[in-house]
């Protein structure tokens, strides 16, 4: 069997220590020479893998004192609404989407109570996997009313995310966000790949265009995976 390059070794053991908490955020991990030392390679090898780790936001570099466990959870504001996928890649990371469902169905009791539609109504329905670097961190179940985005469904969701669609077709002006933690059935958290024990941040969204009701979703982010930020200035 080919051995791993040297850089990777030494990779491995970080990711490793970082994803099993030997090295929590905030950590300084050793010191370039240290680790050449170590696995008996050049600071630059040594260089290589932790320049990898700063790529891929596990580190960062804070010149004059050391190099650092960050903060991996994404993080989204409560105060607006932003494209999931400009995040993502905001970050220096890759954005990709699953999709699940992409249909038109009968809205039932809640759908309809959070649309603010007759029971019935048939309504835009689709389920989605956000992934970073290919890591699940937000299932979105969304509804649409097609009175205002009639070619929702005709979206290449490949290369757009239901925001871009919404903001679109209907410039949102108000938002309501609804935030709990709670526990997710089986399906979910196969589909978010944790643990039916995992504890899950699930925000409730509404949005609207003027006095139009556009949308409704639940995002059920992995809480070990996103965080939520709100920040307020007095006046």
């Amino acid at each position: 069997m080919t051995q791993a390059p040297r850089y990777l070794q030494i990779k491995q053991f970080l990711l490793e220590r970082i994803r099993s908490g030997n090295y929590p955020v905030h950590h300084q991990i050793p010191p370039e020479e240290q680790l050449a030392q170590q696995f008996d390679v050049s600071r630059m090898t040594a260089n290589k893998a932790i320049r990898d780790l700063v790529h891929e936001g596990y580190l960062v570099r804070q010149p004059g004192l050391g190099t650092f466990v960050t903060d991996l959870k994404a993080e989204s504001s409560l105060l607006e609404i932003r494209n999931i996928a400009e995040e993502v890649r905001q970050r220096g990371h890759h954005y990709r989407n699953d999709m699940l469902r992409c249909e038109s169905i009968e809205a039932d009791d809640e759908v309809a109570l959070r649309l603010g539609v007759r029971l019935g109504t048939r309504v835009f329905h689709t389920i989605l996997i956000h992934r970073e670097n290919e890591i699940p961190i937000q299932l979105e179940n969304r509804y649409v009313n097609p009175r205002w985005v009639p070619n929702y469904l005709k979206t290449d969701f490949s290369r757009y995310t239901p925001n871009e669609v919404l903001v679109a077709a209907c410039p949102i002006s108000d938002l309501e966000h609804v935030v709990e933690a709670v526990l997710v059935d089986t399906q979910t958290a196969d589909w978010l790949e944790i643990p039916v024990s995992a504890p899950c941040l699930s925000m409730v969204r509404r949005t609207w265009s003027g006095e139009h009701l556009i949308s409704y979703a639940r995002l059920i982010h992995p809480g070990d995976r996103y965080k939520l930020r709100s920040q307020a200035r007095s006046a």
